[in-house]
C-alpha cells in the first residue's frame, strides 16, 4: 500500500515510503507543505503500519492542524512577491504584469492561478540567471546550465557537472534572499561541500548571509502554501 487515510481524519493522507535502511517506523509532517510521510522498514506489515498510525493519530492531528492552510491565488487576493504582500488584480493585456504595486493577470478567473505561476517562473528564471551570471563571473567558474523546479526539500542545488537548479518560488522571497540562494549554489562551483573553504567562498560572494538564511527558515513555508494547479 502506498498511502493511508486516517479513519477519523479522512482529510489526512499519509504517504508511505519503505526503506531498506529504516530500522523503525517514523512519521514526518513537512514544514513546507504539510505533507505526511510514514517511513517503514521493508519487513513492516500493513497491519503494523496502521496500528502505528492509530497510536500516533492524536499527535498527527495536532501537527497537521498547526500547519498554515494552503492558499489558491486569485483575483482580489494577495501573494508574496519579492517579499511583499502584493494584490492580484484583473489585467487587460496579453500577459501578466507586475508594476510594483500589484500583479495584473488577464484571462478568466479560473485560469489565474496557472497563468500567474507561469509568469512567476519566467521572472524567477530571469533574475536567477542574472544573479548566477554575476556570481559565476566573480569566482571565474561558469555553470553548465540552469533549471527551475517546484522543489519541496531544497531551494537550490549544484551538480558535479556544474548544473544549477532552483525553486521558482524564490521569486516570492525578498530580492536579497533570491540573490543569497544564487550565491550559495554558485559557491559550490568552487567547493562541492560545506567545508570552511566553501563558506569562505560564499562570504566573498555574499557577505553577511545569515539574515537571508534566517528569512527562509522563518518564512519559507509560506512560499509553499500557495497552490496553483490543484
Amino acid at each position: 500500500m502506498n498511502e493511508y487515510r486516517l479513519e477519523n481524519s479522512p482529510q489526512i493522507l499519509v504517504k508511505v515510503r519503505r526503506s531498506a535502511q529504516a530500522r523503525r517506523m517514523t512519521l514526518r509532517v513537512s514544514a513546507l507543505d504539510g505533507r505526511v510521510t510514514l517511513s517503514l522498514p521493508r519487513f513492516a506489515s500493513d497491519h503494523q503500519a496502521q496500528q502505528f498510525l492509530k497510536e500516533h493519530e492524536s499527535w498527527l492531528q495536532d501537527k497537521v492542524g498547526s500547519q498554515s492552510p494552503p492558499a489558491r491565488p486569485g483575483i482580489g487576493s494577495t501573494i508574496l512577491f519579492e517579499g511583499r504582500e502584493t494584490p492580484i488584480l484583473s489585467g487587460s493585456g496579453a500577459a501578466p504584469l507586475a508594476d510594483g504595486s500589484a500583479i495584473f493577470v488577464p484571462g478568466p478567473p479560473e485560469k489565474v492561478p496557472v497563468t500567474l505561476a507561469a509568469y512567476l517562473r519566467v521572472l524567477a528564471r530571469q533574475r536567477l540567471a542574472t544573479a548566477c551570471d554575476r556570481y559565476a563571473l566573480q569566482v571565474g567558474k561558469p555553470y553548465s546550465g540552469l533549471s527551475l523546479r517546484d522543489t519541496r526539500s531544497r531551494w537550490g542545488s549544484c551538480s558535479a557537472a556544474g548544473r544549477l537548479m532552483f525553486s521558482w518560488r524564490l521569486i516570492m522571497a525578498p530580492k536579497e534572499v533570491l540573490d543569497y540562494v544564487a550565491a550559495h549554489e554558485v559557491a559550490h562551483l568552487v567547493e562541492m561541500n560545506h567545508s570552511h573553504a566553501y563558506w569562505a567562498v560564499l562570504e566573498g560572494l555574499f557577505p553577511n548571509h545569515k539574515p537571508a538564511r534566517a528569512w527562509l527558515k522563518t518564512h519559507g513555508a509560506r512560499l509553499h502554501a500557495y497552490r496553483f494547479n490543484d
